[in-house]
């Protein structure tokens, strides 16, 4: 029986090596054009990749892709990216806010092209020798990094009207009038609550939580005040859901003192809390959750009217992370 040559061989006839046509290869996007509920954002790439993980499975809870999946139907126009538009479900104004607060954290510390940032004159400290940071000084984020703390909140709330009274559901389980004027009551009188804290130090007081209790005393040394009020609070459209979020810079603890004599700013740090603000980098890139019931009676009546006692049960889910821009 003769051989068959491996040339003739149906199964490797066909090249290992075929030539990839680029031409049919996706192309990163460099910016993206977001809906976000009829309003419109252009954002480059850099910026949404630099946008806390915890935002971005808001923004994103599919994956983010940043590469064009219509390549087949582009013909290769300058502004064919502007066609592209990207719907998400996410409140607009929240977005513009952390939008803001990172551009100006990054522009603070890095500078413009009028003004040198706080990155310049804190430099010379790459050069330190080994110490408690890790092996080496310049191995230490916080040094060459803006650390931002985010602080996001989901809160659903739950009304539970006093019996005998209008507030009903028909057969159906639709809320009348009277039950739907509670529910938005309720949510304004937990949206007037704008202090972060609040909540959570009541939780602890009530359970007494050693660990709820270092959390908040963690989070006041790392930029946090206790009177503190979230950044960013409003109702979700047609839901009993309030979302919420605060960004403060980190103090890592790297003081710049005012210009001397020689216009120079001396740039020290101070250790102790350096080490405090290393223990949040346990959450770069890895947000914790937390999530608590809170239930309180609230008195929903105007002035001059009888007394309305609500009973207001809420299920806060916090989301603590660490973005380093």
């Amino acid at each position: 029986m003769a051989a068959v040559s491996i040339s003739s061989s149906p199964i490797t006839q066909v090249s290992q090596h075929a030539p990839v046509n680029t031409s049919l290869q996706p192309q990163l996007l460099t910016r993206l054009l977001l809906d976000l509920r009829g309003r419109r954002f252009s954002v480059d790439r850099e910026t949404i990749m630099n946008l806390p993980e915890s935002v971005l499975l808001c923004l994103f809870p599919n994956g983010l892709v940043l590469s064009r999946q219509s390549q087949a139907f582009s013909d290769g126009g300058e502004n064919e990216e502007d066609d592209e538009v990207y719907g998400v479900d996410f409140d607009p104004e929240c977005f513009a806010y952390v939008l803001d607060f990172f551009r100006n954290a990054s522009d603070t510390f890095y500078g413009t092209n009028t003004s040198p940032g706080l990155f310049v004159a804190q430099q010379h400290l790459l050069d330190g020798s080994p110490s408690d940071f890790g092996p080496s000084v310049s191995q230490n984020p916080l040094l060459t990094k803006q650390a931002i703390i985010v602080l996001r909140e989901e809160l659903e709330y739950f009304a539970i009207p006093p019996k005998g009274g209008k507030a009903l559901t028909d057969e159906h389980g639709t809320a009348n009038q009277a039950l739907l004027d509670i529910k938005h009551k309720c949510g304004q009188n937990v949206m007037d609550k704008r202090n972060i804290f609040t909540a959570l130090q009541r939780n602890v007081h009530k359970e007494n939580n050693i660990a709820e209790q270092h959390l908040i005393d963690m989070l006041c040394m790392s930029g946090f005040n206790r009177d503190d009020e979230w950044g960013f609070r409003a109702m979700e459209p047609s839901r009993c859901c309030i979302s919420s979020i605060a960004l403060v810079l980190l103090k890592t603890g790297i003081v710049h003192h005012p210009p001397g004599q020689n216009g120079e700013r001396p740039v020290t740090i101070d250790y102790n809390q350096m080490a405090t603000a290393q223990k949040l980098l346990l959450f770069w890139r890895k947000p914790a959750r937390k999530c608590w019931w809170d239930g309180l009676e609230v008195d929903l009546a105007m002035p001059g009217e009888s007394s309305i006692l609500v009973k207001l049960w809420a299920r806060r889910v916090w989301t603590l992370e660490l973005s380093l821009v």
